[in-house]
C-alpha cells in the first residue's frame, strides 16, 4: 500500500480561501444563505470556511450547522457494520434559504443524496448548492456535481482519498492511497 501527498497544509489553506471567495462572490452578505457541513468530515470544511469568511473577509453573520445523514443513507441496516449516528446541529430554519451543503470528498454521490433528503426535515430551501474540497469525478453512482470544488482528482481502481484535519488527526494533509 503506497500513499502520496495530494495536498499539503499550505495548499489546503489556499483552496479554502479560494472557496471562501467564490462563496462570497455568489452570496455577498449571507443574509439568505446558510452553510451546512455533512457529518462527520464535512464539518471541518464548514467550520474553516465560516472562520475565514468572518475573520478575513468581514462577513458579520453566517448561519452554519452540521447535518447527520446516518438514518437517510441507502446502506443503513445493510451489512454487518453498525452505523453510528453523529450530531445534527441546525438551530435555524432553512425555509426559503439558500443552503450550501459542504463535504470533504465527493465520491459516489450517495452521501449527498442522503443529505438532500435529510435537509428537508428542516424546511424547504429556495436553493441548494454543493461545495466539496475534493471531487473524485470518475467515481459517481448518481448524477451529482459540485457547484464549488477545491480540487478535482482522477482516482481510479482501488485508490482512496484520505483527508486529515488538525482538529481530528493532528495535521492538515490529503493523501492519495493505493491499496
Amino acid at each position: 500500500m503506497g500513499q502520496k501527498v495530494l495536498l499539503s497544509e499550505k495548499e489546503i489553506n489556499i483552496i479554502l480561501h479560494r472557496l471562501a471567495c467564490q462563496l462570497l462572490e455568489n452570496h455577498l452578505d449571507f443574509k439568505d444563505t446558510v452553510l451546512i457541513g455533512i457529518q462527520p468530515r464535512g464539518t471541518f470544511v464548514a467550520e474553516r470556511l465560516t472562520k475565514i469568511l468572518k475573520e478575513e473577509y468581514g462577513v458579520k453573520e453566517i448561519k452554519s450547522g452540521f447535518l447527520d445523514i446516518t438514518f437517510y443513507r441507502d446502506d443503513f441496516r445493510r451489512g454487518d457494520k453498525t452505523l453510528e449516528a453523529t450530531k445534527t446541529k441546525i438551530d435555524f430554519l432553512v425555509e426559503d434559504k439558500k443552503v450550501v451543503l459542504i463535504d470533504d470528498v465527493l465520491y459516489t454521490g450517495r452521501s449527498i443524496r442522503s443529505a438532500l433528503t435529510a435537509i428537508q426535515s428542516f424546511g424547504r430551501p429556495s436553493e441548494i448548492e454543493l461545495l466539496t474540497l475534493i471531487d473524485r469525478r470518475f467515481s459517481r453512482h448518481l448524477p451529482i456535481q459540485p457547484n464549488y470544488r477545491g480540487r478535482q482528482v482522477d482516482a481510479i481502481n482501488d485508490e482512496k482519498v484520505k483527508v486529515l484535519w488538525k482538529e481530528n488527526d493532528g495535521e492538515d494533509v490529503i493523501y492519495l492511497i493505493n491499496k
